[in-house]
């Protein structure tokens, strides 16, 4: 009995550093854009459909990086091409699996169409 509490502790602290070590890939919400780009802070905009062949095969790669502990402060949020066309207006971006990159308030890059993980690991670098 022992063994399987010790067991539960020791996994459920593991998930819980792990939780912290990651950057937080998290749904679009304008109100949280809006203040963490106000605020400074690293923030990654990638705009992605389901349909689309190149969002298909960057997500596995958003998922991987947003688990590395290197992109901690970065906030990741995931934006519905499909549905957050006033986001797209306001950025002026015109085609799916595309990401914005902030850093300090400001954009610094963008890419769309990217699919290996070295250049993907690459744009979200410069949030930081």
């Amino acid at each position: 009995m022992k063994t399987s509490t010790l067991r539960l502790a020791i996994t459920t602290l593991w998930l819980a550093l792990a939780g912290q070590a990651a950057a937080a890939e998290v749904p679009f919400t304008q109100a949280q854009y809006t203040e963490a780009v106000a605020a400074g802070k690293p923030v990654v905009v990638y705009l992605h459909a389901d349909w689309c062949p190149t969002c298909r095969a960057q997500q596995p790669i958003v998922d991987r990086l947003s688990k590395d502990a290197h992109f901690k402060d970065v906030t990741i949020f995931v934006a519905d091409f499909d549905k957050e066309t006033a986001l797209e207006k306001s950025l002026g971006v015109s085609q799916q699996s595309t990401f914005v990159v902030f850093r300090q308030g400001h954009e610094v890059t963008r890419s769309t169409g990217q699919t290996s993980e070295a250049a993907i690991r690459a744009v979200l670098e410069q949030a930081l």
